[in-house]
């Protein structure tokens, strides 16, 4: 009986979780999450500049006017319609405008056919999202990975023009991924894109990646994790 006590216990926050994100309330965080998308507007999240190698070597000015001009670009290509965050395929990635360091995601997406899309950790390139009947490989794999598994553990994706369920958690380099409740990425090192003999960095931004298709997201909640 202690043993079915113990197991309830422990299976409760996800069951409350999973009754969150697939009840009529989209855009509303779960205990203990925050909402990046508010459901109504473009709230948290900011345009693209550069990426990080890139925005180090620039100056504070230099970031300010440059991020005017993304956020403009933003406003142009990224919108929301009944709720969902909707990309038109120009354009670049949206970003949150905080930076987060080891974190809990859940994010809900949807692709046209032939979709390409991704989930930037950290600033660095990628959960991968596309159409597994075009590429043979299905979603949630870290893609960029040369040294460690770039692959998912099995295809998850449901059927072209549905929703799918990312919960990502990222822990110092290592990155766990499950798709529609399927293990995909079992604790993976998440290699650094941008500068191949360093470590993914410490903090980062979150972020939508553009592939020139259509886009969808919503229901994206984040939890950071303490270090």
């Amino acid at each position: 009986m202690k043993r079915y006590a113990v197991l309830f216990v422990f299976l409760f926050p996800v069951f409350s979780l999973n009754c969150a994100l697939t009840g009529p309330k989209d855009n509303k965080a779960p205990a203990g999450f925050t909402a990046l998308f508010n459901g109504k507007d473009l709230t948290n999240w900011r345009g693209f500049v550069a990426d990080p190698v890139t925005l180090r070597k620039m100056k504070p000015a230099e970031i300010a006017e440059a991020q005017e001009q993304a956020n403009e670009r933003m406003r142009q290509h990224w919108n929301v319609v009944d709720g969902v965050l909707v990309f038109d395929g120009k354009g670049k990635n949206l970003c949150t405008v905080r930076d987060y360091g080891d974190f809990e995601l859940y994010v809900d997406w949807k692709i046209k056919e032939n979709g390409d899309s991704g989930i930037y950790l950290r600033g660095t390139p990628q959960v991968q999202i596309w159409d597994p009947q075009h590429t043979g490989v299905g979603s949630g794999g870290l893609y960029n990975n040369k040294q460690h598994p770039s692959k998912p553990l099995v295809i998850a994706d449901n059927p072209i023009g549905e929703w799918n369920t990312f919960r990502i958690i990222m822990v110092g380099e290592r990155v766990t991924v499950y798709l529609n409740d399927v293990l995909v990425v079992d604790n993976v090192v998440m290699e650094n894109y941008w500068e191949r003999d360093k470590p993914i960095y410490s903090t980062g931004s979150i972020e939508l990646q553009n592939h020139g298709n259509t886009l969808y997201f919503k229901n994206i909640y984040v939890r950071e994790i303490p270090r």
